[in-house]
């Protein structure tokens, strides 16, 4: 049976790579990103099959729309993938109240939004599997990017609630986090000083150096380990958990 599954962040690296990942395995793909699609990109992530809702997922009205539109597509859901963030790279102390806010309600507030109204679709199902995509952040953290490691932190927290609340409809809730990987976002915070400066071959290459694996990460990569937690067959008895991929990034002691 053909199975359904949300995306949101359709349109950012690990999202896209996402909706292609799944779609060639069969699944109906719904994605949501707050950006518009080109007609190029449309036709080639999103195949007759599926559907992509264009939506600001930070937005609480959006949210009971987004799933009008889920549910008028198809009646039930078999995975969630929580993927849809931003990052705001400053200095804590130079953080507005605002852009803490947005943060917060992009990359926290939105997934309790969003199971809320995918735990009816899921248990209608018999069942299902909800990804959060949290970040190598919510473990190990640098200088100023306090505002999504702490969202990143709280999306693990609710990872093990909702995973225990969960769990008696047969919906599994796990999070994957990802290290460096070549998304637009890695490179626009590539600013912070952290992977030092030069032009951004250059720093890319830093930030390579600091994984074990010696390379920064493919978004399809990330998107093999969400399929992996997403599918009942391959994790069928994973819940609650938090899976780090990041090149051993997170194994390496920082004073080596």
């Amino acid at each position: 049976m053909t199975k359904t599954i949300l995306i949101t962040g359709a349109g950012g690296g690990i999202g896209r790579a996402c909706v292609k990942r799944f779609s060639e395995r069969g699944w109906r793909v719904i994605g949501v990103d707050r950006n518009a699609l080109s007609e190029a990109e449309g036709s080639e992530a999103f195949p007759d099959h599926s559907r992509f809702i264009q939506a600001d997922i930070s937005q609480p009205d959006s949210a009971a729309e987004i799933f009008r539109q889920v549910k008028d597509f198809n009646p039930t859901l078999d995975a969630l993938v929580n993927n849809a963030a931003v990052q705001v790279a400053k200095p804590l102390i130079e953080t507005t109240v605002e852009e803490w806010d947005a943060v917060m309600a992009s990359n926290l507030r939105s997934v309790f939004l969003f199971v809320k109204l995918a735990h009816p679709l899921m248990k209608a199902a018999g069942g299902g599997a909800i990804v959060n995509v949290s970040s190598v952040h919510a473990v190990q953290t640098s200088a100023n990017i306090a505002a999504y490691a702490a969202s990143k932190g709280g999306l693990l927290a609710l990872t093990r609630a909702l995973a225990i609340e969960f769990a008696p409809d047969n919906i599994r809730v796990n999070a994957v986090l990802p290290g460096a990987v070549d998304t637009p976002m890695l490179r626009a915070g590539l600013g912070r000083g952290h992977a030092g400066s030069g032009d951004m071959r250059e720093r890319l290459d830093n930030l390579a150096r600091k994984t074990v694996n010696g390379r920064v990460g493919a978004p399809a990569e990330i998107a093999s380990a969400i399929h992996f937690l997403a599918d009942s067959e391959q994790s069928s008895f994973m819940t609650g958990q938090s899976m780090i991929v990041d090149g051993g990034a997170t194994a390496r002691l920082s004073t080596e």
